[in-house]
């Protein structure tokens, strides 16, 4: 399947959790972060960040995260394998040019940006982006996608 969004966020819902995902727009330098070391990845317009919630919960805060990333050069953070603290992450992103959907990683443990930690009802997903639209490979029936509105966040309305 492929979307032409332009910047517009791309929502993927299953029964029970959600993936966000939209082109980055803009050239940048993702700055990743380890226990142990810093690693920055190019971003290309046309590359996709996403944002993954394998038990679902709101989109407010999966859609801040995305924009934290994609819009305010947030470094994204990894944590080592083991950490108790994985268990209780929401929301996971990912960026890069293809991102595939894994039910059998560990929350926020994985450097490698072509893979995110998603429910098996999203598992086998692959989004990438190119000139201009995300494809969206593997996308079941039982999957609904839509636009998120335009709307601007309510922390940017109050400013």
């Amino acid at each position: 399947m492929i979307l032409t969004p332009g910047d517009r966020i791309v929502l993927i819902r299953g029964q029970s959790s959600f993936l966000l995902c939209a082109r980055a727009g803009r050239k940048f330098p993702l700055m990743i972060e380890t226990t142990e070391s810093e690693f920055v990845q190019g971003i290309y317009p046309d590359d996709i960040i996403a944002v993954s919630a394998p038990e679902g919960g709101e989109l407010t805060p999966a859609r801040y995260l995305l924009d934290l990333v994609r819009k305010y050069d947030q470094p994204v953070l990894v944590l080592p394998r083991g950490h108790p603290g994985s268990r209780r992450l929401r929301y996971v992103i990912s960026a890069g040019p293809r991102i595939l959907l894994s039910c059998e990683i560990v929350r926020g443990t994985h450097p490698e940006q072509h893979l995110i930690c998603s429910s098996s009802e999203l598992a086998g997903l692959e989004i990438s982006g190119e000139n201009g639209s995300v494809l969206i490979k593997n996308l079941s029936e039982a999957l609904h996608w839509e636009y998120l509105p335009e709307n601007p966040s309510e922390t940017e309305q109050q400013l």
